[in-house]
């Protein structure tokens, strides 16, 4: 599985710690250091939808303009936006191949359907 984040994230540290427990192998993808792709985003956004992948909750969201968060009801003005700023993004974003089977964290989720893959 690959765990997509930003290493300082409480969630993310609670995530990684999750795995370790739970003895599941994983890649980390470093949102900060390793960037991420359109098209990595572009195929999130078909599988879970932008209201899941899109993070108006985060203090970068806030800071942008008006202008800016009312572009990103189009997914194509979002990805841009999560491109050029990866703390828009979600975290964690968890794949299995290139299949999402998790987006943010809950432990009894993570129980129930990380497990067992």
């Amino acid at each position: 599985m690959k765990v997509y984040g930003i290493p300082n994230c409480d969630v993310i540290k609670k995530v990684l710690d999750w795995f370790k427990v739970n003895n599941i192998d994983y890649e980390f993808h470093d949102y900060k250091k390793d960037g991420i792709s359109q098209a990595k985003l572009i195929s999130w956004v078909k599988q879970v939808g932008l209201e899941i992948v899109l993070n108006k909750r985060s203090t970068t969201w806030r800071e942008l303009t008006t202008e800016e968060q009312e572009s990103a009801s189009e997914p194509a003005a979002a990805i841009a936006l999560m491109v050029n700023n990866t703390s828009l993004i979600k975290r964690p974003v968890i794949e299995s191949g290139d299949k999402v089977v998790m987006v943010g964290f809950n432990q009894t989720q993570y129980d129930q359907k990380l497990k067992n893959l």
